[in-house]
């Protein structure tokens, strides 16, 4: 089974100032949403990138956040225990998505992994 990657998220305590340095030096589209937050659309086109989103902290601290697909989340957060990680999320509804977050060994990298439904489309 393959885990791809399929959204980033970046957080910081001056997300309009992340937001204005991303967008203007790597040219990407940046499309309001909700909460000071901005969807962000890096023009891959056929190169297989990602999109993403800026977004204002929630506790002031800056934080890199991606998201890995799974098809069993139960599963593979017991993989990520196993291996030393631990849940900080439960799996809980997002949108079309039922998601959880792990904290792996390393502080301040903070993996969400999505599981797809099977409603949506790509």
């Amino acid at each position: 089974m393959a885990f791809p990657v399929t959204h980033f998220e970046i957080t910081a305590k001056d997300s309009k100032k992340l937001q204005t340095f991303y967008g203007s030096v790597f040219e990407w589209k940046l499309t309001d949403a909700p909460e000071n937050y901005k969807m962000i659309d890096t023009k891959a086109g056929d190169h297989n990138g990602i999109g993403g989103g800026i977004g204002q902290s929630r506790d002031g601290k800056s934080l890199v956040t991606f998201y890995i697909e799974t098809e069993d989340l139960k599963g593979t957060l017991a993989k990520v225990e196993k291996a030393g990680g631990r849940t900080v999320m439960p799996p809980m509804q997002a949108g079309p998505l039922v998601t959880g977050r792990v904290s792996t060994t390393q502080p301040g990298c903070v993996p969400s992994i999505p599981k797809m439904a099977t409603s949506v489309s790509r």
